[in-house]
């Protein structure tokens, strides 16, 4: 069974709408490389469309009704919107489940280190990554740093025209024979992930001493450009990230190259069919959740309890609180769990089965089972779910496709789908196809974006 390409199907208005969308997606993840400044920039636009924040909604005392728009954020990483629908919340949710963490490289509480005239910062790599993909290409430096006073600073280095970039050096052709020949996993280890932040040394008076000249040098910037001292970088969090924006590929300008989109397509095209939808039928959600990549642990991952007991104070002030509709209304709710997927690579051909494989340019893919060797860890749609969003999407005439993570025993992989199902919510994955998953620089569609919106929204509304 064969999906024809989006593209082929395009009116000049669909056109046109695909490319303003794209636009603002690549304006969206250019400017937010960061869960932190993804969940702020959705919590703007939300705020744009009526959604008031659940503490306000709390505080008021005010009752909720059909059309009432709320966020909660957990800890500025976590963010649902929720609009409330028609029907009761005790029948459940239209739910889409999206990440907003990203594999990168977060810098080290006590990071900086002079070595022979030259003055780095240690990291330690977060997410899944290919170490030898991150050397060589300029860096930028996004994140907080929270003082003592209470007080928090925001970072954003090495994105401005004039902004310094950071860098991790590699070992020149020439003397890399020993290097080249290793596995792949070894020519560059962790530790080995430093980022080079200074080089000249702080000048300092006659007959003054100095251990470490270049490291005291960029303290020193620090303080003149951040206002903080080294011991504030104990209580930062910072995330060393591709420098750099969003850009078009291919002469047909067709594609987009972009850092951090798994899974920030499908976040992004989640926010804006949420911010979209008008009155529905059932409450509409859109949860963008952060530590993902690193399974989904602690307070702000999926498998903390924030989610149900942010669920527990909305159905309070819906009129419907109480263990049992809770219970109820996470059971009989429906998910698409929007995490990307695996984009066929020509380049590659051996560790895919063609026809399980999600194709570039032929809409969002739907993967009905995740995990690895043997299904292993994995969420697995029932039949009738995949029936009924079929429906959905046939006759909202959305493009769309079904794939699966490669071929058997070739690899595998896993998403939120499985927690969100533990509630016994019908739940499937769905999300976009990207090539070079998790390196510093994806591929996607612009056919695949829009088609997702396009998906998201009309799960989102369907009746």
């Amino acid at each position: 069974m064969e999906h024809p390409c989006a593209w082929s199907e395009y009116t000049e208005e669909q056109t046109a709408e695909l490319e303003a969308f794209c636009t603002k997606y690549r304006a969206f993840i250019s400017e937010n490389k960061t869960e932190r400044e993804c969940a702020a920039a959705a919590i703007e636009l939300a705020e744009k469309e009526g959604y008031i924040s659940l503490e306000s909604a709390i505080a008021s005392g005010a009752a909720l009704k059909p059309g009432d728009k709320i966020y909660a954020s957990n800890r500025g990483k976590t963010l649902m919107l929720i609009q409330l629908g028609t029907e009761p919340l005790e029948k459940g949710l239209n739910i889409l489940g999206a990440h907003i963490d990203c594999p990168r490289l977060d810098i080290k509480q006590n990071p900086l280190e002079e070595k022979n005239g030259l003055a780095y910062m240690d990291t330690h790599y977060y997410g899944g990554i290919k170490k030898y993909q991150w050397v060589t290409m300029p860096l930028a430096i996004h994140g907080v740093i929270a003082l003592k006073d209470g007080s928090v600073i925001t970072v954003k280095m090495g994105e401005a025209e004039d902004d310094p970039v950071f860098y991790i050096t590699d070992l020149l052709p020439h003397l890399g024979g020993e290097q080249m020949a290793k596995k792949a996993s070894e020519v560059i280890e962790g530790e080995m992930l430093d980022i080079l932040v200074g080089s000249r040394p702080l000048t300092i008076k006659d007959g003054d001493e100095c251990k470490d000249p270049v490291k005291t040098n960029v303290i020193s910037h620090l303080k003149e450009d951040l206002g903080i001292e080294e011991e504030d970088l104990l209580s930062a969090e910072l995330e060393v990230v591709p420098a750099g924006k969003a850009r078009e590929v291919g002469f047909d300008r067709s594609m987009i190259l972009g850092y951090g989109q798994d899974d920030r397509s499908c976040a992004y095209t989640s926010l804006t069919a949420q911010l979209d939808t008008e009155m529905p039928k059932r409450a509409a959600v859109c949860l963008l959740v952060d530590k993902e990549e690193i399974g989904s642990v602690g307070a702000t991952g999926m498998h903390s309890r924030w989610f149900e007991d942010a669920m527990a104070e909305i159905l309070e002030l819906a009129g419907e609180g109480g263990s049992l509709p809770l219970r109820r209304c996470l059971e009989r709710s429906c998910v698409l769990s929007n995490d990307v997927s695996v984009g066929y690579d020509p380049a590659f051909p051996s560790v895919y089965d063609p026809k399980n494989a999600a194709y570039l340019g032929h809409g969002v893919s739907f993967i009905k089972f995740t995990g690895a060797r043997g299904k292993g860890g994995s969420n697995d749609a029932d039949a009738e779910y995949v029936a009924a969003l079929r429906r959905v999407m046939d006759e909202a005439g959305v493009h769309w496709q079904t794939s699966e993570l490669g071929k058997v025993d070739a690899g595998g992989g896993g998403t939120i789908a499985y927690m969100l199902a533990n509630y016994g919510m019908s739940v499937i994955d769905c999300g976009i196809p990207v090539l070079s998953m998790h390196a510093p620089w994806e591929v996607t569609s612009k056919a695949d974006v829009f088609e997702a919106y396009r998906a998201y929204k009309a799960f989102l509304n369907q009746r």
